[in-house]
Protein backbone atom coordinates (compact mmCIF):
# COMPACT_ATOMS: atom_id res chain seq x y z
CA UNK A 1 0.00 0.00 0.00
CA UNK A 2 1.36 3.26 -1.08
CA UNK A 3 1.24 6.26 1.32
CA UNK A 4 1.35 9.39 -0.29
CA UNK A 5 2.77 12.17 1.82
CA UNK A 6 -0.04 15.10 2.13
CA UNK A 7 0.96 18.60 1.06
CA UNK A 8 0.99 20.97 3.85
CA UNK A 9 -1.76 23.48 3.05
CA UNK A 10 -0.64 26.51 4.36
CA UNK A 11 -3.36 29.38 4.14
CA UNK A 12 -2.80 33.34 3.32
CA UNK A 13 -4.83 35.51 5.42
CA UNK A 14 -5.43 39.10 4.39
CA UNK A 15 -5.89 41.49 6.86
CA UNK A 16 -7.14 44.30 4.85
CA UNK A 17 -9.65 46.00 7.37
CA UNK A 18 -8.07 49.33 8.10
CA UNK A 19 -10.11 52.59 7.72
CA UNK A 20 -7.02 54.73 7.02
CA UNK A 21 -7.88 57.06 9.58
CA UNK A 22 -4.42 59.09 8.43
CA UNK A 23 -5.42 59.06 5.32
CA UNK A 24 -8.20 60.66 6.05
CA UNK A 25 -10.45 57.95 6.28
CA UNK A 26 -9.83 56.32 2.70
CA UNK A 27 -9.79 52.60 3.42
CA UNK A 28 -6.44 51.15 2.57
CA UNK A 29 -7.95 47.99 0.68
CA UNK A 30 -9.23 50.31 -1.94
CA UNK A 31 -6.17 52.78 -2.27
CA UNK A 32 -5.22 52.50 -6.14
CA UNK A 33 -2.10 50.27 -6.87
CA UNK A 34 -1.33 50.10 -10.54
CA UNK A 35 -4.43 50.85 -11.80
CA UNK A 36 -5.90 48.38 -9.24
CA UNK A 37 -7.05 47.81 -5.79
CA UNK A 38 -4.86 47.53 -3.23
CA UNK A 39 -6.34 44.48 -2.15
CA UNK A 40 -5.77 42.42 -4.88
CA UNK A 41 -2.45 43.02 -5.05
CA UNK A 42 -1.94 41.90 -1.81
CA UNK A 43 -4.05 38.59 -2.60
CA UNK A 44 -2.12 38.15 -6.01
CA UNK A 45 1.23 37.85 -4.21
CA UNK A 46 -0.42 35.02 -1.57
CA UNK A 47 -1.68 33.18 -3.84
CA UNK A 48 1.38 33.08 -6.37
CA UNK A 49 3.55 32.97 -3.26
CA UNK A 50 1.87 29.78 -3.13
CA UNK A 51 -0.55 29.97 -0.07
CA UNK A 52 -3.73 28.55 -0.65
CA UNK A 53 -6.76 29.16 0.20
CA UNK A 54 -6.33 32.79 0.73
CA UNK A 55 -8.80 34.56 3.14
CA UNK A 56 -9.34 38.17 3.15
CA UNK A 57 -10.84 40.08 6.28
CA UNK A 58 -12.33 43.46 5.13
CA UNK A 59 -13.56 45.91 7.91
CA UNK A 60 -14.52 49.59 6.88
CA UNK A 61 -16.75 49.94 3.24
CA UNK A 62 -16.27 46.53 3.05
CA UNK A 63 -19.08 46.34 0.68
CA UNK A 64 -17.93 48.84 -1.52
CA UNK A 65 -14.47 46.56 -1.68
CA UNK A 66 -16.12 43.77 -2.65
CA UNK A 67 -18.04 45.62 -5.14
CA UNK A 68 -14.45 47.24 -6.34
CA UNK A 69 -12.41 44.76 -5.90
CA UNK A 70 -12.24 41.27 -7.68
CA UNK A 71 -12.28 38.74 -4.60
CA UNK A 72 -14.33 35.94 -5.78
CA UNK A 73 -11.72 33.54 -5.81
CA UNK A 74 -10.68 34.17 -2.10
CA UNK A 75 -12.99 33.69 1.17
CA UNK A 76 -13.75 37.10 2.41
CA UNK A 77 -14.60 37.42 6.37
CA UNK A 78 -16.30 41.10 7.72
CA UNK A 79 -14.91 42.22 11.15
CA UNK A 80 -17.99 44.16 12.52
CA UNK A 81 -14.99 45.00 15.61
CA UNK A 82 -12.17 46.53 12.51
CA UNK A 83 -11.81 49.86 14.47
CA UNK A 84 -10.68 48.13 18.05
CA UNK A 85 -7.17 47.87 15.56
CA UNK A 86 -5.22 44.82 13.81
CA UNK A 87 -5.83 42.60 17.25
CA UNK A 88 -9.47 41.69 16.20
CA UNK A 89 -8.69 41.46 12.19
CA UNK A 90 -6.19 38.92 12.95
CA UNK A 91 -8.62 36.93 15.21
CA UNK A 92 -11.24 36.56 12.85
CA UNK A 93 -8.64 35.69 9.84
CA UNK A 94 -7.26 33.15 11.96
CA UNK A 95 -10.95 31.86 13.62
CA UNK A 96 -12.14 31.71 9.48
CA UNK A 97 -9.23 29.25 9.43
CA UNK A 98 -10.21 27.07 12.44
CA UNK A 99 -12.67 24.84 10.03
CA UNK A 100 -10.56 23.99 7.60
CA UNK A 101 -7.64 21.70 7.20
CA UNK A 102 -5.38 24.22 6.96
CA UNK A 103 -1.68 23.67 8.67
CA UNK A 104 -0.38 27.34 8.72
CA UNK A 105 -1.30 30.81 8.19
CA UNK A 106 0.69 33.17 6.39
CA UNK A 107 -0.17 36.69 7.93
CA UNK A 108 0.09 39.73 5.20
CA UNK A 109 -1.10 43.21 5.52
CA UNK A 110 -2.59 45.30 3.02
CA UNK A 111 -0.88 48.07 3.43
CA UNK A 112 2.81 47.01 2.39
CA UNK A 113 2.71 47.09 -1.70
CA UNK A 114 6.02 46.36 -1.09
CA UNK A 115 5.70 42.88 -0.99
CA UNK A 116 5.27 40.40 -3.50
CA UNK A 117 4.58 36.86 -4.03
CA UNK A 118 8.31 36.25 -3.81
CA UNK A 119 9.01 37.36 -0.17
CA UNK A 120 5.75 35.12 0.38
CA UNK A 121 7.12 31.82 -1.04
CA UNK A 122 10.15 32.57 1.10
CA UNK A 123 8.57 32.43 4.18
CA UNK A 124 6.24 30.11 3.16
CA UNK A 125 9.40 27.46 2.53
CA UNK A 126 10.24 28.02 6.04
CA UNK A 127 7.06 25.51 7.12
CA UNK A 128 8.38 22.47 8.40
CA UNK A 129 5.23 21.43 10.81
CA UNK A 130 2.22 22.92 12.24
CA UNK A 131 4.23 24.48 15.02
CA UNK A 132 6.20 26.42 12.74
CA UNK A 133 6.71 30.31 13.20
CA UNK A 134 8.48 31.98 10.60
CA UNK A 135 8.43 35.54 9.35
CA UNK A 136 10.22 37.93 6.70
CA UNK A 137 13.11 39.73 7.78
CA UNK A 138 14.15 43.29 6.11
CA UNK A 139 18.49 43.39 7.09
CA UNK A 140 17.51 41.65 10.01
CA UNK A 141 15.01 43.13 11.36
CA UNK A 142 11.34 41.25 11.98
CA UNK A 143 8.84 42.22 9.42
CA UNK A 144 5.97 41.23 7.45
CA UNK A 145 4.55 38.52 6.06
CA UNK A 146 4.19 36.28 9.46
CA UNK A 147 3.42 32.37 9.11
CA UNK A 148 1.91 30.80 11.83
CA UNK A 149 1.68 27.28 11.97
CA UNK A 150 -1.81 25.77 13.31
CA UNK A 151 -0.79 25.30 16.58
CA UNK A 152 -0.33 28.45 17.52
CA UNK A 153 -3.31 30.32 16.72
CA UNK A 154 -5.34 29.80 20.06
CA UNK A 155 -2.30 31.47 21.63
CA UNK A 156 -1.94 34.22 19.01
CA UNK A 157 -5.99 34.94 18.96
CA UNK A 158 -5.72 35.44 22.75
CA UNK A 159 -3.26 37.63 23.11
CA UNK A 160 -4.53 39.41 19.71
CA UNK A 161 -5.62 42.90 21.19
CA UNK A 162 -5.93 46.57 19.69
CA UNK A 163 -2.89 47.29 17.17
CA UNK A 164 -0.42 45.29 18.56
CA UNK A 165 -1.40 41.83 16.57
CA UNK A 166 0.69 39.14 16.96
CA UNK A 167 3.58 41.93 18.36
CA UNK A 168 4.07 40.27 21.93
CA UNK A 169 3.16 36.81 21.25
CA UNK A 170 6.26 37.17 18.56
CA UNK A 171 8.85 39.17 21.42
CA UNK A 172 7.52 36.28 23.68
CA UNK A 173 8.39 33.46 21.41
CA UNK A 174 11.46 35.34 19.29
CA UNK A 175 13.84 31.91 19.80
CA UNK A 176 11.17 30.26 18.30
CA UNK A 177 11.34 32.14 15.03
CA UNK A 178 12.60 31.22 11.76
CA UNK A 179 13.78 34.63 10.02
CA UNK A 180 13.70 34.79 6.63
CA UNK A 181 16.03 37.82 5.24
CA UNK A 182 13.50 39.09 1.83
CA UNK A 183 15.46 42.60 1.66
CA UNK A 184 16.92 41.95 -1.62
CA UNK A 185 13.26 40.89 -2.82
CA UNK A 186 10.89 43.70 -1.10
CA UNK A 187 10.30 46.90 0.90
CA UNK A 188 8.42 47.09 3.91
CA UNK A 189 7.15 50.02 3.92
CA UNK A 190 3.28 50.33 5.18
CA UNK A 191 0.85 53.11 4.32
CA UNK A 192 -0.18 54.53 6.73
CA UNK A 193 0.07 59.08 6.41
CA UNK A 194 -0.34 60.85 3.38
CA UNK A 195 3.47 61.07 2.47
CA UNK A 196 3.45 57.31 2.14
CA UNK A 197 1.21 57.62 -0.87
CA UNK A 198 4.24 57.91 -2.58
CA UNK A 199 4.68 54.26 -2.56
CA UNK A 200 1.80 53.55 -4.63
CA UNK A 201 2.79 53.20 -8.28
Amino acid sequence: MVHTQRIPVVAGVLLAAGGGRRLGGRPKALLEHRGRPLVEHAVRALRNGGCGPVHVVLGAAAEEVRELAALSASEVTVNPSWEEGMGSSLRAGLASLSASDADAALVLLVDQPGIGAEAVARVRSAYRSRSSLAAAAYDGERGHPVLFGADHWEAVSAGAVGDQGARSYLRAHRDAITLVECSDVARDHDIDTAADLKHLE
